[in-house]
């Protein structure tokens, strides 16, 4: 944060990105990104004196949103655990069932999904 902090105060003093950089010891793009994020955050030099390190870095790197790629439906454990006692019924088989009701790419991969079960977490044990 007092790189972020120095950034802003030498930028707002006149200096180029590049001098700056040359100043604290970062890359213009460094530079860029310093300056640029307390812009997107609404905040500008000089910055209020309550504002404490871990305040500033809250508002600066926010946590990131859960991304609709990554969030995807879970598998009815139960389902699977039931259907895998049945005989010629494949764990393979049961992803493939799984893949077909969540289309388009949402869903786990079969990596996921066995290591769901490897892992326990599945829902019944080992």
């Amino acid at each position: 944060m007092r790189k972020i902090r120095e950034a802003l105060r030498l930028r707002a003093s006149g200096l180029t990105t590049r001098e700056v950089g040359d100043s604290i010891g970062v890359g213009r793009t460094s530079v860029s990104e310093y300056v640029g994020r307390p812009a997107r955050a609404g905040l500008s030099w000089p910055l209020p004196d309550d504002l404490t390190g871990s305040a500033l870095e809250a508002l600066l790197f926010p946590a990131p949103p859960p991304d609709a790629a990554t969030t995807y439906p879970k598998p009815d454990w139960a389902h699977v655990h039931s259907e895998l006692r049945r005989p010629g019924v494949t764990l393979s088989l049961l992803w493939e069932e799984y893949r077909e009701a969540h289309p388009k790419g949402r869903g786990m991969d079969t990596a996921g999904f066995a290591s769901c079960i490897a892992a326990g977490k599945a829902g019944w044990p080992r």
